[in-house]
């Protein structure tokens, strides 16, 4: 009896951080079940998981299939249904079809029915979502009652506050109508900074509400989009209820004791977060091994050409699928030097995977023998030079059609960004775990490796890449014997620029201005311009930061906008009025 009565002074939560797959109803229903079951042995009333859980998020236009909307819905009732044992509610993410319209819905399980569904308000169309193409905007509504409790279920975007006509303070709605806590499902993927400033925009909303919040994020990589988890709850007084792991499956019970002269308090594990560089390299490697898993590899090659990226890339796929499903293949030509062929040696040797050396010389020759008649009379350039990487990129890609095994490629975002790759030849694969790692990173990552390895990682602890890859100047086969910096600025210089150029889009004017040569920038500038079309149709691969040359950065292939670097002009203000005024004019006629 006394065991009840102390239950019944808390409201018990299971918080199931888990590892969904876009489309897979079943597999994801079964995660269900799994993490149900273990909620129902902790005693818990309610077990909460992300945002469009069932589905996996985010599904894009699959979402608008009427077929995956009935498997969807299906699999839903389905769990209500066995919600009738008396077990823990559920309360998970789904795609809702209600009047003919799709909402991004959260259903309430209980008692063997569907109890509640909460429709999300306020859909994010910035960056990597776009979620407006598909979804309605869900009304305002007030807080579900769970086994007694007052729930607020806020979903995700529903807790950042906007200055926009059409946004709604939905967290001020719940506070209004009653809410005890506030529960909100999300799907927010990992970038530099992220989990700051998630808590920031928590903190905020709990000091506004004085109520406690229960922030849920879905963990595992989709495509490009890594998803950290990195959950956590926030108690009213703003200490830390708990805080979950980071780019891992994690599932906590949190008890909320409920008779308090305040509101309900609870306390969890607390777990360290990583730091930005480990955290990057932790996304690049949950990224790759759920690209890989998810679309069902046996494992992955890639060209170990003794130098950096490559060395990296090969310990994060030895750290994500294990060295007995990773094989690096050495593919030499005239000019590669000795000191690569020792060092790539050696690297297979410290990761213990399977390694061979391939030369090239003979496909080389055969492409400029066949193409010899064709450029008879015109003068030998880079032309033949690049016939190494696409002799390369084919044979690679050879040996992954017939094991099955996908192609990595090893491209960082400084070469990226310029356009120092060779469409089919360095950029042909499956999935780049580096796309998004700057050079000066790939350096800093690489070192970091040495001396530490993830939670989780299945490669070998200690000195994985050789001490001699990391400080040997940097070299590339792309321009015979050229290094790289014998035509690009050194990568620090190279690096500053392309993030003010990318990631902030300054003028070229400001750039200039903040000490950086102007013919340089200005180059710079010109070959990302350029390179536009060659990120087109390079392989997906992670993105760490808010903005990549994935989804985020739309720029047009043909455009012929440049930037002179002169300072800009100020707008003249005697000309026209404020925009908005002049909005105002026009309606009123």
């Amino acid at each position: 009896m006394t065991e009840f009565a102390e239950l019944a002074d808390y409201f018990i939560v299971t918080l199931a951080q888990l590892n969904p797959t876009v489309g897979d109803v079943k597999g994801n229903a079964a995660k269900v079940r799994a993490a149900r079951a273990q909620a129902a042995a902790h005693s818990a009333e309610l077990v909460v998981f992300p945002e469009l859980f069932i589905a996996g998020y985010p599904p894009e236009d699959l979402v608008l299939k009427p077929a995956f909307q009935s498997a969807c819905r299906t699999a839903i009732e389905e769990l209500a249904r066995e919600t009738a044992d008396g077990g823990p509610a559920v309360l998970i993410g789904t795609p809702w079809v209600e009047d003919g319209k799709l909402y991004n819905a959260c259903a309430l399980l209980d008692e063997g029915r569907i109890a509640a569904i909460r429709y999300k308000v306020n859909l994010p169309n910035y960056g990597v979502f776009d979620e407006k193409r598909v979804f309605a905007r869900g009304p305002v509504a007030g807080p579900m009652t769970i086994r007694g409790v007052r729930v607020g279920v806020p979903i995700c975007e529903d807790t950042w506050l906007e200055e926009s006509a059409e946004y709604e303070n939905v967290v001020e709605c719940l506070a209004e109508t009653g809410a005890q806590i506030l529960i909100v499902p999300n799907g927010s993927p990992y970038a530099r900074g992220k989990a700051d400033i998630r808590l920031s925009m928590a903190v905020a909303r709990v000091t506004e509400s004085k109520l406690p919040l229960i922030y849920l994020n879905q963990v595992g990589g989709q495509d490009e989009l890594v998803f950290d988890g990195a959950s956590f709850a926030l108690n009213a007084d703003l200490s830390v209820a708990t805080q979950m792991l980071a780019f891992e499956e994690d599932i906590v019970t949190l008890r909320w004791r409920k008779k308090t002269t305040t509101s309900m308090r609870a306390l969890g594990p607390v777990e360290p977060l990583l730091d930005r560089d480990r955290a990057d390299y932790a996304a690049c490697v949950l990224g790759l091994r759920d690209y890989v898993g998810k679309n069902g590899f046996p494992g992955v090659l890639l060209g170990i050409s003794g130098g950096i990226d490559s060395a990296l890339c090969a310990a994060i796929a030895v750290d994500a699928l294990g060295a007995d499903r990773v094989r690096g293949v050495m593919l030499p030509f005239r000019f590669t030097a000795q000191v690569s062929l020792d060092d790539a040696a050696q690297l297979a040797k410290h990761l213990g995977i399977r390694y061979e050396v391939l030369p090239i010389a003979k496909a080389v020759h055969g492409f400029e023998e066949i193409l010899s008649e064709t450029f008879k009379g015109l003068p030998r350039d880079i032309t033949e030079e690049n016939l190494q990487a696409r002799a390369r990129g084919t044979l690679l890609m050879a040996i992954s059609n017939k094991t099955g095994a996908m192609v990595v490629t090893t491209g960082n975002k400084s070469e990226m960004s310029v356009g120092y790759a060779t469409l089919y030849g360095d950029m042909n694969g499956g999935f780049n775990p580096i796309k998004d790692i700057y050079k000066t990173e790939v350096f800093r990552l690489s070192a970091l490796r040495n001396t530490w390895k993830p939670n989780g990682a299945l490669g070998p602890s200690g000195e994985v890449i050789p001490p001699n890859i990391i400080t040997r100047p940097p070299t590339a086969e792309l321009r015979e014997n050229q290094t790289d910096q014998d035509s690009l600025p050194p990568y620090d210089m190279l690096d500053a620029i392309l993030e003010r150029l990318v990631e902030r889009e300054e003028p070229l004017a400001t750039i200039i201005a903040a000490g950086f040569e102007r013919e340089v920038v200005a180059r710079i500038d010109r070959l990302l311009n350029i390179a536009e079309y060659k990120r087109r149709q390079a392989a997906p691969g992670v993105k760490v930061t808010s903005r990549n040359f994935g989804r985020d950065r739309r720029y047009p292939i043909t455009n012929r906008f440049r930037d002179d670097g002169h300072p800009l002009p100020e707008p003249d203000g005697t000309l026209a009025p404020r925009t908005s005024q002049v909005s105002v004019d026009a309606f009123d006629g």
